[in-house]
């Protein structure tokens, strides 16, 4: 792969990177309104912020490589948006589930920083980039565990 290339398929991948924050910020906003508890209110509402800075780092780190960043969501995030708002109309809007909802979509939001730090084809020469990914990655640990164990305390009340 040639430089070129190679700074393309770093652009592509920050850019799917900011499509999942994206889908994230859209999810919690969307699990936002179905609860009035301020407990959720709160932490969603934090959540929601963790990927707007998300999204800031990785826009500024696409400008350092001389590309353009993305303000779009992913296809499978406006899928599972609908399917989310589909539930919310229909659904009971018990906080267990809502819980739930929001863990799925933090293992898909995981899942991608790991499938951008493990890609053989990307190489991240910058250890800047590798620094914000992982630090990313961490704090999105940290929200899952969190959203997970609000879950499990939700089943065994």
């Amino acid at each position: 792969m040639g430089v070129l290339q190679h700074v393309q398929h770093q652009i592509s991948s920050l850019n799917d990177l900011i499509k999942i924050n994206n889908d994230r910020i859209a999810g919690y906003e969307k699990a936002n309104e179905s609860t009035n508890e301020t407990g959720l209110n709160l932490l969603f509402k934090e959540y929601i912020d963790q990927s707007k800075a998300n999204v800031s780092d990785l826009k500024e780190y696409i400008h350092v490589l001389g590309g353009d960043p993305t303000d779009g969501t992913s296809l499978s995030g406006k899928l599972n948006n609908t399917w989310i708002d589909v539930k919310a109309a229909f659904g009971s809007k018990d906080r267990h589930g809502i819980l739930v909802d929001c863990e799925r979509a933090e293992d898909v939001v995981k899942k991608a920083y790991r499938v951008a730090l493990d890609d053989k084809e990307l190489i991240w020469e910058d250890q800047q980039v590798v620094f914000i990914l992982k630090k990313h990655l961490e704090s999105l640990r940290v929200a899952h565990d969190t959203i997970k164990a609000l879950r499990d305390a939700e089943v065994s009340a």
